[in-house]
Parts: structure tokens; C-alpha cells; sequence
């Protein structure tokens, strides 16, 4: 019977337009004040132009998804957008040795913490790296004093890749509890949006933040893929005017 709570068919990939995918993962566990509250998972997958693949928050692997991910090409870049994604990369670290693992700022101490061992090969830098920069463009989003984090943009389909910075949680698949948690959180479809307690940690910030956020609306993007709920196929630069007008 399948899970109320996940975007079936989990563990497959999904096509979103040419050479961009996601995969739907099992369910993880978010800490809140009432306890864990299971939440989906999703990575997204870009094919550059060279053929290499592109793999933003890898979910927990699985056979059958590893064989559709060969069947594309060469894993060459797993992708952590910030501090709390970055768990499943020293698995396919192991299934792809030759694969860079690129660091956001601060998962080294979290996963030190976490007692996870990562290895992680390069850093995130302010400008996407040549490998990649003719098909992603990426912003630095700063202003929290807490969490940073790195938003991508796929430039032949118009589509923006964020992990946390929305979060977009569908009634339907929570139970009663945690549509309370999430509507008190900001993030209960059709309004998701950047979680109470994240927003709070930029305080002082919010200026940085909107900058980061012009960059991002000047993209003009067509589609939102968001690593948590539904995401946003269409009308994505409304979605995302909407869903960040607490910087205003």
C-alpha cells in the first residue's frame, strides 16, 4: 500500500523537461517542538551538454533508481545546497568514487556533528564552476545567521532548483498533527514558503536576502523544484514573489 505521504512512484526518475529530472525519495524526519515530523525528499538531475550528470540533494539511493541514473550518463557532480542536505552523498560518493562531491557552507561541521562521514572534494564558490556554468546558474543565498544556502537555475528549461528555502506541504499527505506544525511553520500548500524558524535567523538580514532574491527573480523562471511537497511546474516566478514576500 503506498504512502500517503510520498510522491509515488518513489526511487524512478521523473522528467520535468529535457535534460532535467527529479526522483521522489522515502521519507525523512524533521525535528519539530511536537517531535518528528515526516516530510518527502526529492533530488533533481540535470544532463550538461558534455553528457556528465548533475545530482542537487541525491535522496537515499536505490538499486533501481542507480540503474536509470547509469542509463543516462556518467555521474560527475553531487550537489549539497546547504548544511541540512548532504546525507545520502557518501553513498553515492561510494557508488560514483569518481564523482566531485561539492560542499555548501557549514555541512562540514554538520556532518562532523552528525557524526557522518562525508567526503566532500571542492566548495561551493559565488560563481557556478566551469564545469558546469554554460547549463546551471546558481546564487548564493545569504542574509540568515544561520543557514546558507545555494539556489540553481537550469537555463535551457527556465527552472529553479531550491532545497529549503520553500518548503510546500500538501494537506492531504499529513496527518491532522502535522497540518497544524506546518500551517503554524508557513509551509501548507498552496502558500509554501520559507519556514518560521529559518525566517527568523534573518533578522538583520533581510536586505542581503532580497538581493540574493532579485537575482533570482531576473532569471524569469518558468518552473520551481523544490526538494520538499509539491513543487511548482508552472508560474514559477508568481510562486516565488508570493512565497518570499515576508523580505519585503
Amino acid at each position: 500500500m503506498a504512502d500517503k505521504g510520498l510522491y509515488e512512484p518513489i526511487n524512478t526518475l521523473k522528467p520535468v523537461a529535457p535534460d532535467i529530472w527529479i526522483a521522489d525519495g522515502p521519507e525523512a524526519r524533521m525535528a519539530t517542538p511536537l517531535g518528528g515530523m515526516p516530510f518527502p525528499t526529492r533530488m533533481s538531475v540535470v544532463r550538461l551538454r558534455d553528457g556528465a550528470l548533475w545530482c542537487h540533494s541525491p535522496i537515499a539511493p536505490d538499486e533501481g533508481l542507480l540503474a536509470e541514473i547509469d542509463a543516462l550518463g556518467p555521474v560527475r557532480h553531487l550537489v549539497s545546497p546547504n548544511p541540512l542536505h548532504y546525507a545520502s552523498i557518501a553513498a553515492w560518493k561510494r557508488r560514483y568514487p569518481d564523482a566531485l562531491a561539492w560542499a555548501s557552507p557549514g555541512v562540514r561541521k554538520r556532518a562532523a556533528l552528525q557524526k557522518i562521514e562525508v567526503a566532500f572534494d571542492v566548495d561551493l564558490a559565488d560563481t557556478p564552476p566551469e564545469a558546469w556554468s554554460a547549463d546551471i546558474d546558481h546564487v548564493h543565498f545569504r542574509g540568515s545567521r544561520v543557514i546558507e544556502e545555494f539556489v540553481f537555475f537550469h537555463r535551457a528549461s527556465a527552472t529553479v532548483i531550491l532545497a529549503d528555502l520553500i518548503e510546500n506541504f500538501e494537506a492531504p499527505k499529513l496527518t491532522r498533527g502535522m497540518r497544524w506544525v506546518a500551517r503554524l511553520g508557513g509551509v501548507l500548500d498552496p502558500d509554501g514558503k520559507t519556514p518560521l524558524d529559518m525566517r527568523m535567523t534573518f533578522f538583520g538580514g533581510k536586505q542581503i536576502a532580497r538581493g540574493c532574491l532579485e537575482k533570482i527573480l531576473a532569471w524569469h523562471p518558468r518552473r520551481a523544484i523544490l526538494a520538499h511537497g509539491r513543487w511548482y511546474a508552472e508560474n514559477a516566478e508568481a510562486e516565488l514573489h508570493r512565497a518570499f514576500r515576508w523580505l519585503d
